[in-house]
């Protein structure tokens, strides 16, 4: 079996000397000692000014969404996970959809400007797949505007814009340590911050409120983590490196197989370092991409169909049309990626997709428009074959 993602676990040895360290202090959360190592490592890592670990990536965005005192309506993308458009609508504001753009797949900018109205007071973007949205022309309109601006940085750990983490943008960013991300610590999450006075204010929601024993000064929530978890991400953070170079290793022995297969990728930022934190194909109808996975579920083998619905359908919002969105939604797959997969693997998902698309016909309903593959970067795929075992 091949299942669409495997969590990265670091030797069981080193993760157990962590755990005996736990043993012996009997500290297991409230601010512990691996908490507060994780998150300077992390700081030094990632080269951010400011960050706070947290039980989980939902909550950071409710955590960010609070300390900024949001309220009304907050423009946003109908393409993410539902934690993005849920965590609006559990605080309280109302999400305004914004349709993608057709080539990146983050929140088209230039459709922003359009749906602000007296009642927004933030954009909250994805970095789709890890590939940062259009950070300046974003900002740009959230200062004509006055607006706040929260980037949903779930997909970015590793990825670099213009030289710095992309952590470093927006009010706020938050980002999900989750088991199946890049990196992970099992559950948790971040939030990132340039301000020195938000990021007390959100140490103080993270933990009740409390400033003192019998003080409260912020509302709060139990948004901490604990020794257990931040024990992992400390094993992890040593392996991190060399997993994010499989990862691209992987991705290039992707599309180099993939080379004839009638798709599209997402188009990259110029200004990225990215991290190949998935491996999302477009393909040409939702008919073929039905039936590729349907002939790679039968050999066992488990994409996903990634993001699926549009979040501008669900059945607690206002339902709205996002032509892009829609069309892309219902074509997107994002086949297996993780750090044990091997050139065999890669050959055999390459060759069931490919036979499939060669022996294809067309539903009546289909959409036979034929789209040009293209390449995510200009690089030599030469000698990478011999690197990914």
């Amino acid at each position: 079996m091949i299942p669409v993602t495997k969590p990265f676990l670091p030797k069981i040895h080193d993760f157990e000397e962590y755990i005996h360290s736990i043993w012996e202090r009997q500290w297991l959360t409230n601010n512990g000692p691996l908490v507060n190592e994780l998150e300077l490592r992390l700081k030094d890592y990632l080269d951010v000014k400011h960050l706070l670990f947290v039980s989980n990536g939902t909550l950071a965005l409710q955590l960010a969404i609070k300390a900024l005192g949001l309220t009304g309506e907050i423009i946003t993308t109908p393409f993410s996970f539902v934690a993005t458009t849920n965590s609006i609508i559990w605080e309280g504001c109302k999400p305004v959809f914004v349709d993608i753009d057709e080539g990146t797949f983050n929140i088209d900018p230039k459709k922003i400007e359009s749906a602000i109205t007296p009642q927004t007071s933030a954009i909250l973007a994805t970095h789709v797949y890890g590939n940062p949205c259009d950070i300046d022309y974003i900002q740009e309109i959230a200062d004509k505007y006055s607006l706040k601006v929260i980037y949903d940085a779930a997909h970015c750990f590793g990825t670099k814009y213009k030289n710095k983490s992309v952590f470093a943008y927006g009010d706020i960013s938050t980002t999900s340590f989750h088991a199946t991300k890049v990196f992970h610590t099992i559950e948790g999450g971040a939030v990132f911050t340039n301000s020195p006075e938000l990021l007390k204010k959100l140490a103080l929601m993270r933990n009740f409120g409390h400033d003192g024993p019998d003080e409260f000064s912020e509302l709060g929530i139990n948004g901490k983590n604990c020794e257990f978890h931040a024990a992992m991400g400390l094993c992890n953070l040593k392996e991190v490196d060399e997993i994010l170079d499989k990862r691209r290793l992987l991705s290039f022995y992707y599309w180099k197989a993939l080379s004839t297969l009638k798709a599209k990728y997402p188009k990259l930022n110029e200004d990225l370092d990215y991290n190949y934190a998935y491996f999302p194909v477009l393909f040409d109808s939702q008919d073929l991409m039905l039936k590729c996975l349907k002939a790679l579920e039968n050999e066992k083998i488990y994409c996903r169909r990634y993001f699926y619905p549009s979040l501008s359908t669900l059945p607690f919002v206002t339902r709205v049309h996002m032509p892009v969105c829609d069309s892309i939604a219902k074509r997107i797959l994002c086949l297996p990626l993780y750090h044990t997969l091997t050139c065999s693997d890669l050959d055999l998902i390459a060759r069931i997709i490919l036979r499939v698309q060669n022996y294809y016909q067309p539903a009546q309903t289909a959409n036979n428009n034929q789209i040009t593959p293209v390449n995510y970067l200009h690089t030599e795929f030469a000698g990478l074959q011999n690197d990914v075992h």
